[in-house]
């Protein structure tokens, strides 16, 4: 297919949609969210305009796709160590392990990640995109939380959800352009671990 050929069936399949979604968080990377150009885009894939928008019509379009790439990289991380058979203490420590890795190995989606987060805060529409994947990881920290108390590892009185919001909140600045170099990961971690443990010695019987 040339430049200029109309876009085929056989070019809408999810290759051309992820090399779509990586040029587009390159961009994001390297002018931010306001850089974002269809045109530079579609010279970076090797295609034209009009292919490009058979698979993204729209912006909004385009950052839905960037959101479901960033997903699809946590879904591929997470599967690569095994939740079966764990403790909730030791599924947290997985969900902080996955955490580290991100930040240590992964820099640029942590950049597009708090890139679209920002502007989600002022504009709906990306609001509405990102909002889902936020919620799904607070849910996530939520469920081992209320598994940990019926496992006796977290406190009684601690309230699952609030927990997650405190643990994600902590989490998210640490990430947080420049933050993470002025405050160690490790630290942190601990403190949250001895803000919801149920007995200190627990931690020690699983370091």
């Amino acid at each position: 297919m040339t430049q200029d050929s109309p876009p085929t069936r056989r070019e809408s399949g999810d290759e051309r949609r992820l090399a779509i979604a990586a040029a587009a968080r390159d961009i994001i990377v390297e002018k931010g969210l306001e850089g974002l150009r269809t045109r530079d885009i579609a010279e970076r894939v090797g295609i034209n305009i009009a292919t490009l928008h058979y698979h993204v019509p729209s912006k909004a379009e385009l950052v839905a796709l960037v959101a479901e790439s960033i997903r699809h990289d946590f879904r591929v991380q997470a599967q690569r160590n095994s939740r079966q058979g764990k403790t909730a203490l030791e599924l947290l420590r997985l969900e902080f392990a996955d955490f580290r890795e991100t930040t240590l190995d992964m820099p640029e989606l942590v950049i597009v990640l708090t890139v679209l987060t920002e502007k989600a805060r002022i504009e709906p529409a990306i609001r509405d995109i990102m909002q889902p994947m936020y919620d799904h990881w607070r849910d996530e920290f939520a469920e081992i939380f209320a598994r940990g108390i019926a496992e006796g590892m977290f406190r009684a009185n601690l309230d699952p959800t609030s927990a997650a919001l405190i643990t994600t909140g902590a989490l998210s600045d640490h990430w947080r352009k420049g933050f993470s170099t002025r405050f160690p990961l490790d630290l942190l971690i601990a403190e949250v671990e001895r803000a919801f443990i149920a007995d200190p010695k627990l931690l020690e019987d699983h370091s």
